[in-house]
């Protein structure tokens, strides 16, 4: 579901000692998860669980004075705790709902997609961390660790592309990203002296993918 709202916009303009306010256009996405519905389900048990024990246990803690009266209804004389089924039962009408604003997507599924490709580059960097060991900055110098970080931000910049093209051709139909990189990392490179560069064989299946990628294939 969208629906366009209005925002106050402010701005300062020092140049002329004011402040400029206009209203902007935006649009609200309201989405349904079903898998997400059953985990926050599961994580507010755990969580109302873990409030009732602090109630029974006399073992309060700061951050959850709100809550306990929220969600409980304490009888000192006996320290008997009681549910407020009502305040929970409003809590899980929000199970599985989240929203998404943007200023310029109207389209409930684009502005999904582009949430989502924020996985791949989180999880991308994930693997940077592994892979060039980004946990722990092994560098000599501060000129190295720019360069450690342009590299970094080079390849999450690449997995975005791939993952857009992807989606607009239909190669996640028959490919998972990582399927389509593990498929062209077999294609190799070899430095002769007598000849200089060569490629190995590029087969059709992978030509076909550069093509929809918008990438000339390798050559000799």
């Amino acid at each position: 579901m969208c629906r366009t709202i209005q925002w106050e916009y402010e701005q300062e303009r020092p140049n002329k000692g004011d402040v400029f306010s206009s209203k902007r256009r935006a649009y609200l996405h309201l989405f349904y998860n079903g898998e997400k519905a059953a985990k926050d389900q599961a994580d507010m048990n755990d969580y109302l669980s873990i409030l009732y024990n602090d109630l029974k246990n006399n073992k309060l803690k700061e951050y959850s004075i709100k809550d306990y009266d929220k969600y409980f209804t304490l009888t000192s004389k006996f320290r008997k705790v009681t549910p407020k089924e009502e305040a929970m039962r409003e809590a899980a009408r929000n199970y599985g709902y989240f929203a998404l604003l943007s200023n310029g997507v109207n389209d409930p599924f684009e502005a999904l997609s582009l949430y989502r490709s924020k996985d791949i580059v989180e999880k991308g960097f994930g693997n940077l961390k592994d892979r060039l060991n980004f946990r722990r900055m092994q560098v000599s110098s501060e000129l190295s660790l720019n360069g450690k970080l342009f590299v970094q931000f080079v390849a999450l910049i690449y997995l975005s592309y791939i993952k857009k093209k992807m989606q607009d051709t239909g190669l996640f139909e028959n490919w998972t990203l990582q399927g389509l990189l593990d498929e062209l990392d077999t294609i190799e490179r070899f430095e002769s002296p007598e000849h200089g560069r060569l490629i190995g064989e590029v087969t059709k299946k992978q030509k076909d993918i550069y093509a929809k990628l918008g990438v000339k294939s390798p050559s000799l």
